[in-house]
């Protein structure tokens, strides 16, 4: 199997290219990633449909196939094996940085694990976008991606972002926004700052900083359009000690409660987040 070669800069057989493409403006395709993507065996696109508009505005032609969420297992098999045979494969996601919230960490990883050799061609990244826009902290920062849909799941994350001390960065559909503030506000506070970081790159790029209750408040008479980037700030460290880390087990699962969990997911987190066994805090909850 043949390696890379970065003295020469050139695209090497049996090689995986992870290429970032524009998250808004064209212009912001790299020299580089042209190149990677001009002269590679094949094209691994999450969206060949949408991917090609991209790769036909710069005069690119390449064989291409889909590799996407509901195909990676299969599909990742059959690229490793054509990269193990000697071919030349670039990744690229609908827009941005591909592996990062996305199905292309599978494919990283079983590269790894077969030891073919992975390289990354840098570009956009929405995240990194919105936190430079944002105003908050960037010496320490989280990435969330999307919240969970199922109510549990989604509690439980909420709970566990409360007691966050660093910047954390979310994504969200325009439909699904007005629903998450909401919930960011009963469970962060009013006060909590949030920069809501819109179409990136684009013609209508936006970013809005304010408090969540004014966030909210803003999108009551607001329908929220494009693709939005949250990036909120994190709590003090005095913050979260004072809100769980002080309370008695049955204040906390009190706290909990009220933040819409059933018993049992009070119980559960209020043990985690004061350093008790789930037994300790029921049978703490039985006396009551």
């Amino acid at each position: 199997m043949k390696h890379t070669d970065d003295t020469k800069n050139r695209v090497v057989g049996g090689t995986l290219y992870l290429v970032a493409t524009p998250i808004g403006n064209l212009a912001d395709l790299s020299e580089r990633a042209r190149k990677v993507l001009s002269e590679v065996d094949l094209i691994a696109a999450e969206d060949t449909r949408n991917s090609l508009r991209l790769l036909t505005h710069f005069g690119i032609s390449k064989p291409m196939v889909s590799y996407h969420e509901h195909n990676r297992r299969e599909r990742g098999e059959e690229l490793a094996t054509r990269l193990l045979a000697g071919e030349s494969c670039a990744l690229i996601t609908d827009a941005g940085t591909p592996a990062i919230s996305d199905p292309g960490e599978d494919l990283v990883a079983l590269c790894a694990e077969r030891g073919i050799p992975v390289t990354s061609v840098p570009g956009a990244c929405a995240m990194v976008t919105a936190l430079t826009l944002s105003g908050l902290p960037t010496r320490r920062f989280t990435f969330e991606g999307f919240l969970p849909v199922p109510k549990k799941e989604r509690r439980e994350r909420l709970a566990e972002l409360a007691a966050e001390t660093r910047t954390f960065i979310l994504h969200e559909a325009p439909h699904k926004l007005k629903t998450t503030l909401a919930d960011l506000k009963q469970a962060l506070g009013g006060e909590r700052r949030i920069a809501l970081c819109r179409e990136l790159t684009k013609l209508n790029e936006e970013v809005l900083r304010m408090t969540l209750s004014e966030a909210t408040a803003y999108y009551e008479e607001r329908e929220p359009r494009g693709e939005y980037v949250l990036v909120v700030e994190g709590g003090s460290a005095a913050e979260g000690k004072n809100k769980i880390c002080d309370l008695t087990p049955e204040e906390a699962v009190a706290d909990y409660l009220a933040q819409g969990m059933s018993r049992n997911e009070a119980i559960k987190a209020a043990a985690k987040a004061l350093g008790l066994s789930r037994g300790e805090v029921y049978d703490r909850m039985k006396t009551e």
